[in-house]
């Protein structure tokens, strides 16, 4: 009796290890963690390169957060919850974010320094930095006031809509991005995503 006790114990045992294992092993950082192509490694774009690991790094640690404190793979999510579907979506802007600045590296118009930049195009590249950053949380929401704001509606602006330029996201620069998104043949939601602020910036 007391072998047939000790042979369960130790199967029951060797039942929890193995579970354990094949968790550790359905995550770890060498099937998980994002990997840089060599051939970006040595860019001579610097500043590109720079926020291209910047963004990576993003991506990766929010692979492994949100593994460790809610056990979600955004890489093949088990459940469909809000928490799980948010985690996703996060996941998905910050590769996108990453395969931006790839493709960027990538491009051959882009591997040398610019010579002369314009004021303009500065600005342009500033805004384009700030939005990729985080795009779920500079996608623009209702009575928002900041920088982010105040910049597109003055794209808006530029492009012949006639709304207030005071950095508050009220109702009429919803309308007027909607029109824009709508007229630009964009699915017009009124939210900034990375397709329309391409648009703007053109």
């Amino acid at each position: 009796m007391k072998q047939i006790i000790i042979f369960l114990l130790i199967v029951i045992i060797g039942l929890i290890g193995w579970g354990q294992y094949k968790k550790y092993k359905r995550f770890s950082l060498t099937e998980y963690e994002y990997k840089i192509p060599e051939n970006l490694k040595n860019s001579e774009r610097k500043d590109l390169l720079l926020d291209y690991f910047e963004a990576v790094e993003a991506l990766n640690g929010h692979v492994i957060t949100q593994w460790s404190a809610y056990r979600i793979d955004v890489r093949n999510p088990k459940k469909d919850n809000n928490r799980t579907q948010a985690a996703v979506s996060e996941y998905r802007n910050k590769r996108a974010n990453v395969k931006y600045y790839e493709q960027q590296l990538l491009d051959p118009e882009t591997q040398k320094e610019p010579s002369v930049v314009s004021e303009e195009e500065k600005k342009k590249q500033l805004l384009r930095k700030q939005f990729y950053a985080n795009p779920s949380a500079n996608s623009l929401r209702l009575r928002e006031q900041n920088a982010m704001v105040f910049e597109i509606q003055g794209l808006l602006i530029s492009k012949g809509h006639i709304i207030e330029h005071d950095g508050l996201f009220r109702a009429e620069t919803f309308n007027a991005l909607k029109a824009f998104e709508e007229k630009s043949g964009l699915f017009p939601d009124g939210k900034l995503d990375a397709i329309t602020l391409e648009y703007l910036l053109k």
